[in-house]
């Protein structure tokens, strides 16, 4: 079965033979480790299928060191090749911009991470988009709906060809909670992904959707909007959270605690995975788990995540 499959299987809770597992890795720590990272994939054909080498990865061009411009005018700056860049400039810096703000032409069906809320910020900056949802100006509404537009084309331009599951990226969350707050999420975002996602679930397909930050308070509300497999971050949402509002009810891919394994030893990895499993894990479905390797996680630490999701997947 392929991963989507798999996925599939669990959020049906259709009993799969194993956990499935999702194993990234980003450009950077191939960047880093060049041929030794290769070689540890390759040990791992059971959990990894992806790329082994820097060569055979294509970066879109935030990743890429420098500065690039996207579709919408915002300019993305990056020191670090092989990571995702950040925005530093802001085509709407001003609240009358808003108005003149036009939404881009292209129909390519690309809806990269960060489409939806994150776009607001990379738009207008964080400050002011804070500012923004705190005085909830009729120009916040304006500029969602023009951000909106432009994905709903987008999404139209996919569905075509794309296959049973959709996958979408837009970080809700910080460390500690919603920025904007849950009351204004609900008010001024849920209505655009009920209309984004509702899109997908009409033509029979699944809605996987990632999110950084601690979003549990909102996670009914995105599976409303019809998410079928939410991938949240277990360090910031914490596992007690997520046992209470996931477990038999909201299918999840779990982001093992990237913020941890860099700096924990072989064994405290291997008892974080055994405790995720134990705390979610469900024989008929509804959890996934998700390791994403970077470069500041040693290869030591990197073989003890993958032997420790190798012998709790089941």
């Amino acid at each position: 079965m392929t991963l989507e499959q798999q996925l599939i299987c669990a959020i049906e809770y259709k009993s799969p033979k194993q956990i499935p597992v999702s194993v990234s890795v980003l450009p950077a720590a191939f960047a880093r480790y060049g041929d030794e990272l290769t070689r540890l994939l390759k040990e791992y054909p059971d959990l990894y299928g992806g790329a082994t080498s820097l060569s055979d990865v294509t970066l879109p061009p935030s990743y890429h060191e420098g500065r690039h411009v996207d579709e919408w005018g915002c300019v993305w700056e990056n020191v670090k090749e092989g990571m995702e860049a950040i925005v530093t400039g802001h085509p709407v810096p001003n609240r009358e911009d808003i108005y003149d703000l036009q939404i881009p032409s292209n129909r390519d069906g690309r809806l990269p991470h960060g489409f939806m809320y994150l776009r607001l910020l990379d738009l207008r900056g964080f400050e002011e988009a804070m500012t923004d949802f705190a005085e909830e100006c009729p120009e916040l509404q304006i500029l969602i709906d023009k951000v909106l537009t432009y994905n709903m084309y987008q999404l139209e331009a996919i569905l075509p060809q794309c296959g049973q599951m959709l996958f979408f990226g837009d970080d809700q969350g910080m460390q500690t909670g919603l920025a904007i707050g849950a009351e204004r999420w609900r008010k001024y975002l849920k209505p655009c992904y009920s209309r984004l996602y509702g899109r997908v679930r009409e033509t029979g397909r699944y809605v996987y959707m990632h999110t950084d930050g601690r979003i549990f308070e909102i996670m009914p509300d995105l599976q409303e909007c019809g998410v079928s497999m939410i991938n949240p971050q277990v360090g910031a949402n914490g596992l007690d959270n997520l046992e209470r509002v996931c477990k038999g009810r909201i299918p999840i891919l779990l982001d093992l605690d990237r913020q941890f394994i860099p700096f924990a030893t072989p064994s405290q990895i291997t008892d974080h995975v055994r405790e995720c499993v134990e705390r979610l894990w469900l024989p008929e479905g509804d959890l996934a788990l998700g390791l994403e390797l970077n470069y500041e996680t040693s290869l030591e630490n990197m073989a003890a995540a993958l032997d420790a999701l190798r012998k709790f997947r089941g």
